[in-house]
């Protein structure tokens, strides 16, 4: 008997704990390069932005397919730099869906602007372009599709609707890193792209970490100056600046991620479609790919009594994610914002039903048997 299957053989028969995450694995592949490179950095002592950061971002740039990409130190200050660079300020509006993390709303308020939120898609919870549509005003100014749990939102229609609009496009691409749409890598198609690489997404840091995309010049520029202070040389300050630069340690890891995504995604796409077939039949909605490709970033199913489901998995030793329990529309900080609170009936259904199961690189084909397993008895019962 090899380890692997000892192992996977002791998790069956202890019912050991089955976690929502473990980023150990991808430690465990990485360790040895990285610790070197550490190693370099702080000999040179790179820490700030410098030489590490530039070569990721010229590597990652090559990745998406676009002209430019400049590391940041989250996926926050990504949305925030965005939108400011799209223009975005007091008195403008931006269409972003209400079922998504709140951090893709929070440029458009740190920049002054007024999210109109939108309702979403039944199938894949992404922006609802026909709501959409229905939202702009004449001080309408940006657009923000969610690419959500790992799949793009209708960016054709997005893109279509910013045309149509003279709107800009700018894509949160924080949970959908790898994704294409029409052979095209996301974070490249819309005017800007923002990516998160908090350590639980596919493409994580060791800590915080973020990145902005653009195939546009002068977007770049701009965005460039703005990540760091305003400077357009060393000590002048040409505009009012940000301190957004992303650290050397935190380039290192990610590039040496960005050698094994692909490899990692694949194994990502394995789980879910093992999942799929494992949940098959049930009477609770199982995620699909309805636009193109899929990373899966998350597993999310979606039935009546969820929480009922979760405290079944918790007792059975597996552990789930909520993403998002509370929508946009319901948030306290914007109950100033002007709306319908009860026009976002599909987001409201996502928010109520939606559970998320563990999803991640190193998961064991055994790990999804199991809760496929538990999520049948709990039918059963």
């Amino acid at each position: 008997m090899n380890t692997v299957t000892s192992a996977v053989r002791k998790v069956e028969s202890t019912s050991e704990r089955i976690p929502f995450n473990n980023l150990a694995v991808q430690w465990d592949e990485l360790a040895s390069s990285v610790r070197a490179e550490f190693e370099d950095v702080f000999q040179r002592s790179a820490f700030s932005a410098g030489p590490f950061t530039s070569k990721f971002e010229v590597e990652i740039a090559d990745y998406l397919g676009v002209k430019h990409a400049i590391g940041v130190n989250s996926g926050t200050s990504a949305l925030h730099l965005a939108t400011v660079a799209a223009g975005v300020g007091p008195g403008d509006e931006v269409l972003v869906p209400s079922h998504t993390f709140i951090a893709t709303l929070w440029g458009v308020l740190y920049a002054g602007g007024t999210p109109v939120l939108c309702d979403v898609d039944d199938s894949t919870g992404t922006i609802d372009l026909e709501d959409a549509g229905r939202r702009v005003t004449s001080r309408t100014k940006a657009i923000i599709p969610v690419h959500l749990y790992g799949q793009p939102a209708n960016i054709d229609g997005v893109q279509a609707l910013g045309r149509e609009k003279g709107l800009v496009v700018i894509e949160d691409n924080a949970q959908a890193f790898g994704a294409r749409w029409n052979g095209r890598q996301l974070g490249g198609i819309g005017q800007i792209g923002c990516f998160s690489f908090y350590p639980g997404k596919n493409l994580g840091a060791a800590g915080e970490g973020g990145l902005i995309s653009t195939n546009d010049d002068r977007l770049a520029e701009h965005m460039r100056a703005l990540h760091n202070h305003g400077q357009t040389e060393r000590y002048v300050h040409a505009q009012i600046g940000y301190n957004y630069r992303m650290d050397g340690l935190q380039a290192v890891v990610l590039r040496q991620k960005l050698r094994l995504i692909d490899r990692w995604t694949a194994r990502r796409k394995d789980l879910a479609a093992r999942y799929q077939a494992g949940l098959a039949g049930l009477p609770m909605a199982v995620p699909a790919i309805r636009h193109q490709d899929h990373v899966w970033h998350l597993f999310v199913v979606r039935l009546p009594e969820r929480d009922a489901l979760r405290e079944h998995l918790s007792l059975a030793n597996v552990e789930t994610g909520l993403h998002y329990p509370v929508p946009c529309h319901r948030q306290p900080c914007l109950s100033h914002l002007s709306m319908d609170r009860n026009s976002y009936p599909v987001a409201d259904r996502w928010a109520r039903e939606g559970l998320s199961l563990p999803l991640f690189y190193g998961m064991t084909d055994a790990q999804v048997d199991r809760v496929c397993h538990e999520v049948r008895r709990f039918f059963s019962a």
